[in-house]
Order: C-alpha cells, then sequence, then structure tokens
C-alpha cells in the first residue's frame, strides 16, 4: 500500500485517483476516508454531494503544498493556477499532522 510522507515520517495511508472516472467519483458515497485520497492529475475540487468536511491540500508537480483550504460538504472549490495534485483527507488530519504550506511531500510504496 503506498503511504504519504513528509522528511521521512509517514503521514498516512494513500489512495491514488488518477483516471478521469476516480477523480470524479473521489470521496462520494463514502463516510469516512482512513488516510489521504490523491487526485492526480488535479488543480480544484468540490465537496457537492459529500458526507464529511475535508482538508484539502493542493500541490505542485514536485508535490510541495502551495495552498490548503478546509472545506465544508457542498462547496465548490477554486482552482489553483499552478496544483498539479490535490489531496483530501478527513478534516483535521492536516492540524494533526502539522502539515503546512512549502512542505515537501512523497509518494512511496
Amino acid at each position: 500500500m503506498p503511504w504519504l510522507m513528509r522528511d521521512g515520517l509517514v503521514l498516512a495511508s494513500l489512495e491514488e485517483a488518477s483516471s478521469w472516472a476516480a477523480r470524479a467519483r473521489g470521496l462520494l458515497g463514502r463516510e469516512g476516508i482512513n488516510g489521504v485520497l490523491l487526485l492526480r492529475p488535479a488543480m480544484s475540487v468540490h465537496t457537492l454531494g459529500m458526507r464529511f468536511p475535508l482538508d484539502v491540500a493542493f500541490c505542485d508537480a514536485d508535490m510541495v503544498v502551495i495552498a490548503m483550504v478546509h472545506m465544508a460538504p457542498w462547496r465548490l472549490g477554486r482552482p489553483r493556477r499552478r496544483a498539479r495534485c490535490v489531496i483530501e483527507a478527513e478534516a483535521g488530519a492536516f492540524e494533526a499532522w502539522q502539515l503546512r504550506v512549502g512542505d515537501q511531500l512523497e509518494v512511496q510504496g
């Protein structure tokens, strides 16, 4: 199973949505997520139809966090031009991991 890492530390287990259909489905219909969902490529997200709030991190091509937002259900997010991928987690996860803009992330496994 792949992992989301920062500075050699495992932050969470990772699911990747890289096809158009997988990105369109995202976390819809789920009650929650243990870990994170990586949407690649992506530069915006929405929470229409979501059952729980999300922490969303927008990353550039090098997986550096360029913006982070908290999104309640039934919201449209604005696109981030430099974003090449998006990481979604349950609300509160980023605070627990002390994730910040500028952090270099990587996928291992």
